[in-house]
């Protein structure tokens, strides 16, 4: 389908829509209605801007036609590179970063990866901003542990971009499609190995491997919605499962009596803990563990919860954590989920086998232009 706005669109990966944005808004709440309204009411989606959104980036590096190297995206269902000089999804200033950068590397001579013959150098750039500070990091992927003349591309990218404010860098020789090796280290070559930002009135430490949503704006809305559905008082005890870097959990510190953030990736977690500290928020603590386990042990343990707030990956929970969810008795769980089909499976185990209702449902779009939209679902246990 040609867009007049984007000439990649019939070739990039990048966007399963094009087009009227009103359309895409209707077809996402068509999905989440066919997997959610049948629990209860689901609200008018809250849509969101859709350009310069995404406060992540990452680019694959390899050569165009003309032999020259490029940044870009792979077409969809294939590792062809389809070369992107600037996306419209992305933070204002990516492009010019990614330019400097691809002109670095001719200059130094840092050639792409290459997958098959296992020669060259780099293989993907990620750059996230702060939304509100500004500061931009840049991670840089290579296949080899080969970095030619990598101190005087750092300083000339640095001088070329001073809102750059670190630079960290991680070899991932693996012959998958992961961007990010968890188990290889991360390399700082410049400042401090992270970024500042704000989010919800608290200060964000974001590093090269944390998770974090793509859409700043929109994540504050989301935050603020999950809270507000908890009904939080001041008195509760609050499980903030699949945590990350723990958001949700310091966002809901701030309103209630204790809060519990289990995450099984352990970088998160350091992140996590040092948000905290940032903030002087004492009232939370953070378990490197995987939810299903932690939940079972604390379920033996016959500890309980108030409230719970789970964000699982697209894959969803599984019957272990949401059997052990029900155990711990929480009167509210906010269950958010990028994925209503996974989401829908999920809460019909909650109200097959456990005492709950579901109240209502808030879609909000995260990723204009993707086929993904977010959903907020509050369940509430049934008195008798």
């Amino acid at each position: 389908m040609k867009d007049k706005t984007c000439p990649l669109a019939p070739y990039c990966g990048g966007c399963d829509f094009v087009g009227s944005y009103e359309e895409e808004l209707a077809e996402k709440t068509r999905v989440v209605c066919r997997n959610l309204k049948g629990f209860g009411p689901v609200a008018s989606i809250i849509g969101s801007e859709t350009t310069r959104y995404r406060d992540k980036v990452q680019a694959v590096v390899g050569y165009d036609r003309k032999g020259d190297i490029c940044t870009g995206l792979y077409q969809k269902n294939s590792h062809r590179i389809v070369p992107v000089k600037d996306c419209a999804l992305e933070f204002e200033g990516a492009s010019e970063i990614l330019r400097s950068i691809r002109r670095l590397l001719k200059t130094y001579k840092i050639k792409p990866y290459d997958e098959d013959l296992k020669s060259g150098n780099i293989r993907y750039i990620l750059l996230r901003r702060g939304h509100i500070s500004g500061e931009v990091l840049v991670f840089l992927v290579f296949g080899r542990d080969e970095f030619p003349s990598s101190k005087e591309f750092v300083n000339a990218l640095k001088q070329m971009h001073p809102e750059i404010k670190t630079i960290t860098y991680q070899v991932n020789d693996r012959d998958d499609s992961m961007v990010i090796n968890q188990d290889a280290p991360i390399k700082v070559l410049y400042g401090n190995g992270y970024i500042n930002d704000e989010l919800c009135g608290l200060k964000i430490r974001l590093s090269s491997a944390s998770f974090y949503q793509i859409n700043s704006k929109q994540t504050e809305v989301l935050y603020k919605i999950a809270v507000k559905m908890a009904r939080l008082t001041g008195n509760e005890r609050v499980l903030d499962a699949y945590s990350g870097t723990g958001t949700i959990g310091l966002v809901a510190a701030k309103k209630a009596k204790e809060v519990v953030c289990v995450e099984l990736n352990g970088k998160a977690v350091e992140d996590a803990k040092e948000n905290a500290k940032l903030n002087n928020i004492e009232n939370i603590s953070f378990v490197t563990a995987d939810a299903s386990v932690y939940c079972k042990e604390a379920a033996k343990r016959k500890e309980s919860f108030d409230i719970a707030f789970l964000d699982p990956p697209r894959a969803g929970s599984d019957e272990r954590f949401l059997s052990s969810l029900i155990k711990l008795g929480a009167k509210n769980i906010v269950y958010i989920s990028c994925n209503p089909h996974t989401q829908n499976r999920d809460i019909k185990y909650l109200l097959k086998f456990g005492p709950y209702e579901v109240y209502g449902s808030q879609p909000i779009d995260m990723f204009p232009r993707s086929n993904h939209v977010e959903t907020i679902v509050l369940l509430q246990r049934e008195t008798l």
